[in-house]
């Protein structure tokens, strides 16, 4: 066996935010949903230390939300892209975030963002 590449992935995380550029967005959350793929190392993995952590997904996440409102969905993807990317494990992060509420003829809006190191 020749092990090409290594993903770990996070779907359908979900977290309210203080986001939206409309008035009405604002002063209230709203929900998001999170789906992250993280491309780390082919090194062996003999405990957690050696890959990524989950958890670290909705920390991050959460971390970002703190900071006050957020005015776009492809900022908040942006944002936590490039700090899932700053841990050492991470080479490549690929993060979807939906904004369920933001159309009421669709089940999901939002946007995908792909960053690499």
């Amino acid at each position: 066996m020749s092990l090409k590449t290594r993903h770990v992935f996070v779907e359908g995380l979900k977290v309210e935010a203080a986001i939206g550029i409309y008035d009405y967005e604002h002063g209230r959350t709203q929900p998001l949903i999170i789906d992250a793929e993280i491309r780390i190392g082919l090194h062996a993995i003999k405990g957690l230390k050696d890959t990524l952590n989950y958890e670290m997904i909705g920390n991050l996440a959460r971390e970002l939300i703190a900071r006050g409102h957020i005015k776009l969905v492809e900022t908040f993807a942006e944002d936590l892209a490039e700090a899932v990317l700053a841990l050492p494990q991470a080479l490549e992060v690929r993060i979807r975030i939906s904004k369920p509420e933001a159309l009421a003829d669709a089940d999901r809006s939002g946007c995908v963002v792909v960053v690499t190191k």
